[in-house]
Formats: C-alpha cells, sequence, structure tokens
C-alpha cells in the first residue's frame, strides 16, 4: 500500500464522519423532539439528561474525527 491510498482512505473517512456528524448535528437540532421520543422508549431520561448526553456526543464524536481521521490526512497531505 503507498502513501496515495492511505491518503485517500483518510481523506473519504474523515468526509464520511463529518457528513454523519452535521447530519446529527440537523437531527437535534431540528428534530430533537423526535430523537427524544425514540431514545426515551428505549431508556428512561429526562429531557436535560439526554440534551447533555446529545451534547456530549457530538463533542466526543468531533474530538475523534479530528484526532483520528483528519490530522491524520493532514500529516500525510503535508509529507507527500
Amino acid at each position: 500500500m503507498d502513501i496515495t491510498v492511505i491518503k485517500g482512505f483518510f481523506f473519504w473517512c474523515t468526509l464520511i464522519n463529518v457528513v454523519l456528524m452535521i447530519l446529527a448535528f440537523f437531527i437535534t437540532a431540528f428534530a430533537g423532539d423526535w430523537a427524544y421520543k425514540i431514545h426515551g422508549r428505549m431508556y428512561p431520561i429526562s429531557r436535560e439528561s439526554f440534551n447533555v448526553a446529545i451534547y456530549c456526543f457530538l463533542g466526543l464524536y468531533k474530538m475523534f474525527v479530528i484526532v483520528f481521521n483528519f490530522v491524520p490526512w493532514i500529516a500525510l497531505v503535508i509529507i507527500e
């Protein structure tokens, strides 16, 4: 495997994860009640706790995308 293939892999991983992150943001921003209702059926959780959990999840997801997808892609772009 050469560096071009690995660079392409990290680029597509970053792109797919950013699209999923944006989709998750729009779902929670514009269909938050619907998402809460679905999760409320599975887990007994208050709306405030749900909002905190979603906020923490999106923040953690963003950090993982940056650290494990975006930074390696940038590093490969720099060294090539």
